[in-house]
């Protein structure tokens, strides 16, 4: 599955159109915030008895395991995960090539949201009705596939200010999301949904590395 590319792009289309996608709906969040959140971010499967009670409430549309991905609630939010899928997906594109690397952003964005609607779904039968947003689940299957590929990369951490190389960056990463998913830690946080993306990238890599994707 290695396409490397003759000239190395430091911002190749696919990761230009995300970055430019993510940035203009976000744009649109300031004026249409209550809108967008209502329809496009992921919801939960709402019980029958919670219709029954509140027979307006916003509701899971299929449509939404994409369109989560590009809300988001803060600039902080925003600029944090568009430098992540900026800093590790240059390199992923530039390898795999545009079409490829789409696909792998995109299971990882469906597979995460397919996991957060299970967690928040389950959450629900015990109170707690809650929307996600953010692109964090195809930025974690973009880290994983970044550690596995570049495994030898370092990476310099900012808290503590040391270098790591990128596979066990990705392991310890990994573990820490784990650890906050199970117990409950760094509540409002989809830590499951960012676990949901790794998992399904390393499964669609797997896959690839025994069929590997038709190269155009």
């Amino acid at each position: 599955m290695a396409n490397i590319r003759q000239h190395y792009s430091s911002l190749p289309p696919v990761i230009k159109i995300l970055l430019l996608a993510n940035i203009g709906v976000f744009l649109l969040e300031v004026p249409y915030a209550r809108q967008l959140i209502s329809s496009f971010a992921l919801w939960p499967l709402p019980p029958d008895q919670l219709l029954a009670l509140k027979p307006n409430i916003n509701e899971f549309m299929p449509w939404q395991l994409i369109s989560y991905a590009f809300l988001h609630g803060s600039i902080m939010h925003l600029l944090l995960n568009m430098y992540a899928l900026w800093l590790f997906g240059v390199s992923l594109e530039n390898l795999w090539g545009s079409r490829i690397f789409a696909i792998y952003y995109f299971v990882c964005v469906i597979g995460a949201g397919l996991v957060q609607l299970v967690v928040s779904s389950i959450g629900v039968q015990h109170g707690s009705y809650y929307p996600t947003i953010g692109a964090s689940g195809g930025v974690f299957g973009v880290l994983l596939a970044f550690g596995l590929f570049f495994p030898n990369q370092r990476l310099l951490l900012l808290i503590p200010p040391i270098p790591i190389k990128a596979k066990w960056f990705v392991l310890i990463y990994g573990v820490i999301e784990l650890w906050f998913g199970a117990t409950g830690t760094q509540a409002g946080v989809a830590h499951f949904a960012h676990l949901g993306g790794m998992f399904f990238g390393f499964l669609l890599i797997y896959y690839w590395k025994k069929h590997p994707p038709r190269k155009v």
